[in-house]
């Protein structure tokens, strides 16, 4: 009976480890977080080599790493930002011309969180302002871009201005 539970113990603390080293890595760019689920895991795997007393010594390492883990989701703050509508991407539901990050790297923020974030205003895009109701293509001569022209003229209209040609 006392190898079935130092076995049971064991598969409890490396389940417990393995949840936690997943949950650990969402952001969180301490060392010392990231160390505390595999010394839990470490602690737990040499319970199974001692007697029953030091493996109920060792069973509240894994409690406690738990506990402080369960911790870290309260003390984030409040993404801040417009909370994401459900199935419409952060691009189509706010007006992001003139952010510079891409459209991916801000749906992305708003897939994470449940908030699109604010748009930033970066720089003055380079290239030559879009004229409305013309698109870049028949604006400028991209003769020798690599790029398809519907790439071109969704940046002229996301951003206001017709990219600059490249070669």
């Amino acid at each position: 009976m006392r190898v079935q539970k130092i076995s049971m113990l064991a598969v409890a603390g490396a389940a417990l480890a393995l949840s936690l080293t997943a949950c650990g890595g969402g952001g969180s760019d301490h060392a010392s977080d990231s160390a505390s689920p595999s010394s839990a895991a470490s602690s737990t795997a040499t319970s199974t080599t001692r007697p029953s007393s030091s493996a109920s010594a060792s069973a509240p390492a894994p409690a406690s790493a738990s506990a402080s883990a369960s911790g870290q989701g309260t003390t984030h703050a409040t993404p801040a930002g417009t909370a994401k509508k459900s199935g419409v991407s952060c691009t189509n539901q706010i007006n992001y011309a003139g952010d510079p990050r891409s459209n991916a790297e801000i749906n992305s923020i708003g897939e994470q969180t449940g908030h699109c974030p604010a748009p930033e205003k970066g720089n003055k895009p380079s290239g030559t302002p879009k004229k409305p109701g013309v698109s870049c293509t028949n604006q400028i001569n991209y003769a020798g871009d690599p790029r398809s022209n519907a790439e071109i003229n969704s940046i002229g209209e996301d951003t206001g201005y017709c990219p600059p040609v490249q070669h």
